[in-house]
């Protein structure tokens, strides 16, 4: 699935700004069928995400994918819940560019930041 996508566990995500956007995805459980969905969306559209430094961090139940995070720590900073699904793209920059609570669509995605200044700066 994202398992190339998800970033190093040793990386928080503020570490990631101006290198990667990252699409973090919170699940209350393991088994959550908008987290399913939203990996098989992700899986789908791999190669637009690479080409796009798309990195995937989850949070599920109390624990981070793809970050050194705490999953409070994330959840509050991005105001997301810990008994629903919710998922926010963050652009370079650090600024939440997206926000849902049902998966997020390839083409919106895609479409989401493909329109970012610094995607489209890059584009040049």
């Amino acid at each position: 699935m994202t398992a190339s996508l998800i970033a190093a566990a040793s990386t928080s995500v503020a570490a990631m700004q101006w290198q990667k956007r990252v699409l973090l995805v919170s699940a209350p459980q393991a088994n959550d069928p908008a987290r399913a969905e939203q990996r098989r969306i992700v899986a789908g559209w791999k190669a637009g995400a690479v080409e796009r430094d798309l990195a995937v961090v989850e949070i599920v139940g109390d624990r981070v994918l793809g970050a050194s995070d705490a999953p409070a720590a994330l959840r509050q900073r991005y105001g997301l819940s810990s008994a629903a699904f919710g998922v926010v793209l963050i652009g370079k920059d650090g600024g939440v560019k997206l926000r849902q609570t049902r998966p997020i669509p390839a083409a919106i995605l895609e479409e989401t930041i493909d329109a970012m200044p610094m995607r489209r700066a890059g584009k040049r």
